[in-house]
């Protein structure tokens, strides 16, 4: 059971309620809370949400109980480790893995993976939290929260655009600008299921760039993303004109890579249940090197 634990430092008394709320307790958390086994302490004494708790008084919240999915299967495939605390897991995804199962790919996702390690490890609370995800064919850091509590927290930053992604790519082309940043709207393909495009109805998405080397086929750019739309990298450099190499969805007639040569290779974020930041970085996979020449410096 995850234990978390906070002082009243406000200077007045207030509810039990508001106290959690502004420490990113969510009602359909407490609620769980409340009924399916897990426990509200003001001063080791037992609580509810509608209480008045004082400056100075000790909060602690025992979460309840997550099963385990049983139908989910068990993969002992290996994982590359980025980052582990107790609310965290954070992993770095081959450009090969699926992130979460699907009817295509059913084991051997990150998600089982994930699940086997648990297991392995022997950590009681064995629910897989999926904080952010990557396109099958995109490489870098995918963040696994262990605990409910944790996951809100992550992905309200992730809403707000709190946490800071920075990713490489390998464009089919010459880019002209050394640095630019791309403020085109994003929407579904008209047809499309999966498809995206730049549509004028579509929702505000922003991607900078900076330029670092240039051969007569391709540009090799480090990219920081300020908003989070579906395919947002590929939709806005194929709206360019600059495709990503190996993008069969934006960029069919490119068989240089089996995958979009796209790779994430730095996220941070602020951590409010350690109140630290914590910093990931991936490493570059080897082939942006080999279908550049000469070799480049990479983003450190």
């Amino acid at each position: 059971m995850s234990k978390f634990q906070w002082t009243n430092q406000q200077s007045s008394s207030l509810k039990l309620r508001t106290f959690l709320l502004e420490h990113g307790v969510t009602r359909s958390l407490l609620k769980r809370v409340k009924f399916h086994g897990g426990e509200l302490q003001v001063n080791q004494k037992i609580c509810y949400p509608h209480e008045i708790i004082h400056p100075g008084d000790v909060v602690t919240v025992s979460l309840p109980p997550e099963p385990q999915n049983p139908h989910l299967q068990v993969s002992e495939r290996s994982i590359s480790i980025l980052f582990e605390d107790d609310n965290y897991l954070i992993l770095n995804k081959p450009a090969t893995v699926a992130t979460v199962p699907s009817s295509l790919y059913p084991n051997h996702t990150l998600v089982n993976r994930v699940l086997g390690y648990y297991m392995r490890q022997g950590y009681a609370n064995r629910v897989i939290h999926v904080v952010n995800r990557l396109d099958k064919g995109t490489s870098g850091p995918v963040i696994f929260a262990k605990n409910s509590l944790a996951h809100s927290l992550l992905d309200r930053k992730l809403q707000r655009h709190e946490v800071q992604k920075h990713y490489i790519a390998l464009l089919d082309g010459q880019a002209v600008n050394d640095h630019a940043t791309i403020i085109l709207p994003i929407g579904r393909r008209t047809g499309s299921f999966l498809e995206r495009a730049v549509v004028n109805d579509g929702k505000f998405a922003q991607t900078e760039f900076w330029l670092l080397d240039r051969t007569m086929r391709h540009s090799l750019v480090k990219i920081q993303l300020h908003t989070g739309r579906t395919h947002q990298i590929r939709v806005h450099f194929a709206a360019l004109g600059l495709p990503l190499v190996g993008d069969w969805l934006y960029n069919p007639t490119n068989h240089e890579l089996p995958h979009q040569a796209l790779h994430c290779y730095r996220m941070s974020f602020f951590d409010a249940l350690t109140q630290r930041t914590v910093t990931v970085t991936a490493p570059v996979p080897p082939y942006f090197s080999q279908l550049m020449q000469p070799k480049n410096d990479f983003p450190s």
